[in-house]
């Protein structure tokens, strides 16, 4: 199950990154043309918070470097992915939601698991040794 939790989270981060990146560096004007009817502010921020989210599903588990931001970070992209089904109905356009919804079934996932018995420790500080003499 471990092993399945890692393939999922770097399948997740793949996407999430690979989907967020975009949205961050197009233009306004590639964004209109793009996303008819949603804001560019708010394309820019789900842009930021899926390439946050994406590497937050990764680095903080594979260094053991505060380990508790990889469900933080799940959790955020949970509530990403919810506000986009909600912008998806909100403008009527919904073949996005099928989408968006294996999206979210794998953030909220990595977070169910990040979080209870496949959690990741922290690193063990190691006592600092004396100097040899």
């Amino acid at each position: 199950m471990k092993t399945l939790v890692w393939i999922v989270s770097g399948l997740a981060a793949f996407v999430f990154v690979s989907t967020g990146l975009p949205k961050v560096t197009a233009s306004a004007a590639e964004l209109t043309t793009m996303y008819e009817g949603i804001p560019v502010v708010l394309l820019k921020i789900a842009g930021v918070a899926e390439v946050l989210g994406g590497l937050g599903l990764i680095i903080p588990a594979a260094t053991r470097i505060l380990p508790i931001l990889t469900p933080v970070a799940a959790g955020g992209l949970v509530l990403t992915m919810l506000g986009a089904i909600i912008t998806n109905i909100a403008i009527g356009e919904y073949t996005p939601i099928l989408i968006s919804l294996p999206y979210l079934v794998a953030a909220a996932a990595i977070l169910w698991a990040r979080s209870t018995r496949y959690a990741i420790a922290s690193r063990k500080k190691t006592a600092a040794q004396p100097p040899a003499s």
